[in-house]
C-alpha cells in the first residue's frame, strides 16, 4: 500500500519519480495530509495540467491532487459502488475510515468486487458415474487442463473478495483435506467432514452462521461455470430473499403431436411443441438464519430446505445463468467440460 502514498507536501518531483516506479502497474498515487487523510489522488495527467497551469516542479503535490475522488468506507464496501467505480474504469479505490484516513486500497484489477460472503463447498460425493476415475481421486479433485475442478470455483470466489471458504467432505476426505493444505488463489480453504451422509445441504449444520451482515453462498464443487456471482448477490439483494437459486434455462422438446382436450373433446393439436423450464443450477445465495434451520445430524438435500422455506412464507429467487455451466457428472460431461476449458484457453493465448 506505501507505494501508492505520498505526502501533499512532497513535490511534483517526488510525484513524478513514485509514480515512475509504479510502471507497470496502476498508476496513481494517494496523497495524505500531516494527519494522515487523504488529501486527493494523483497521476501523470495530474501533474502535466498542474505544470501546464503554472505550479513549479519544486511545488507541492497538493497544487495538482485531484481532490474529488472516489473511495468507499468500511470493512464491507458497498458492492454496487464498487460496480459501478469499475464500469467508470476506476482500478485503484482507497478505503476510508470514519476520519477519513486511509484504512486501505482495492485494486478493482485484482479483485473486481467484494462480496461480503461466506461460501460453503459441497465435496461429499463419491462421484459413482465417474468411475473408474473417482476410484482413486475425489471428483472435486479431478484435472480439467490441469488444474482441480474444485479450484475453478475457490478462485472465483476468490477473485471477487470471498475469502471465507469452507468445503465440506466425506468420500476420501483425506485427499481434500491434504489438498487444501496450501492456500488456493490466496484463501487458506478449511475443510469439515461430514460423519454420515447429510446429503446436499446438510453439511451446513456443522458450521455457524452469525448475523453480522453476511450472507452464505452453498454450491456444488463438482461444477464448472462462468456465473457473475456478483450479479447473482445484487439480484438476490434487489429481491430482499431469504434463498436465491441460481438456474439454468431448460428446453423439454416433446416429439409427438401434444393434444389439448375438454373431457372428451380434443380443442387443439400442437406438433412437436418444445416447452422451457429454469432447472436448479446448485448454487443458492441464503440468508444465515435460513442454513442455522438446518437440523444437525439429519440427511438434508436443498430442495427440502427450500421447500420448508417457501411453505414457511420466505421469499425465494432465482437468478439465471447468462455463460457457461457443466455439472461434471459423467464421462461425456468431463469431456466436454476438458474441451471447452482448452478451447478458452486457446482464445485467451490468442488474445496475448
Amino acid at each position: 500500500m506505501n507505494r501508492h502514498l505520498i505526502s501533499s507536501e512532497a513535490s511534483l518531483l517526488d510525484a513524478l519519480r513514485k509514480l515512475n516506479e509504479l510502471s507497470g502497474s496502476t498508476m496513481t498515487l494517494f496523497a495524505v495530509d500531516s494527519s494522515g487523510r487523504v488529501y486527493g489522488t494523483v497521476t501523470d495527467g495530474d501533474i502535466r495540467r498542474a505544470l501546464l497551469a503554472g505550479a513549479r516542479p519544486e511545488g507541492p503535490v497538493a497544487a495538482a491532487a485531484n481532490r474529488n475522488f472516489s473511495y468507499v468506507r468500511g470493512e464491507r464496501p458497498d458492492v454496487a459502488c464498487l460496480r459501478e467505480l469499475r464500469l467508470k474504469g476506476i482500478r485503484l479505490v482507497p478505503r476510508l475510515d470514519d476520519e477519513g484516513c486511509l484504512a486501505g486500497i482495492i485494486d478493482l484489477n485484482a479483485t473486481p468486487s467484494m462480496l461480503p460472503l461466506r461460501a460453503l463447498l459441497m465435496a461429499g460425493g463419491k462421484g459413482e458415474r465417474l468411475r473408474p476415475l473417482t476410484l482413486t481421486t475425489p471428483k472435486p479433485l479431478l484435472e480439467i487442463d490441469g488444474k482441480a475442478i474444485i479450484d475453478y470455483n475457490v478462485e472465483a470466489l476468490a477473485a471477487v473478495g470471498v475469502a471465507d471458504i469452507t468445503v465440506s467432505t466425506a468420500y476420501m476426505a483425506d485427499a481434500i483435506d491434504a489438498h487444501f493444505a496450501a492456500p488456493v488463489a490466496g484463501v487458506q480453504v478449511r475443510t469439515v467432514r461430514e460423519s454420515q451422509p447429510l446429503g446436499t445441504i446438510g453439511a451446513a449444520s456443522l458450521l455457524d452462521w452469525p448475523d453480522d451482515g453476511g450472507d452464505a453462498l452453498v454450491m456444488n464443487s463438482d461444477l464448472l461455470t462462468t456465473i457473475s456471482f456478483e450479479e447473482m448477490y445484487l439480484h438476490h439483494k434487489a429481491q430482499d430473499a431469504d434463498i436465491t437459486i441460481a438456474a439454468i434455462p431448460y428446453a423439454v422438446s416433446v416429439p409427438y403431436a401434444i393434444l389439448t382436450t375438454d373431457g372428451a373433446r380434443v380443442t387443439g393439436i400442437e406438433e412437436k411443441p418444445s416447452y422451457s423450464h429454469y432447472a436448479n443450477a446448485g448454487i443458492y445465495m441464503m440468508r444465515p438464519g435460513v442454513l442455522r434451520s438446518v437440523p444437525p445430524g439429519e440427511r438434508t438435500d436443498a430442495t427440502d430446505l427450500i421447500e420448508r422455506v417457501i411453505a414457511s412464507g420466505g421469499r425465494v429467487a432465482y437468478y439465471v445463468i447468462r455463460g457457461t455451466w457443466i455439472d461434471v457428472g459423467s464421462p461425456t460431461d468431463f469431456r466436454q467440460a476438458s474441451e471447452l476449458m482448452r478451447h478458452h484457453k486457446n482464445l485467451l493465448e490468442i488474445k496475448k
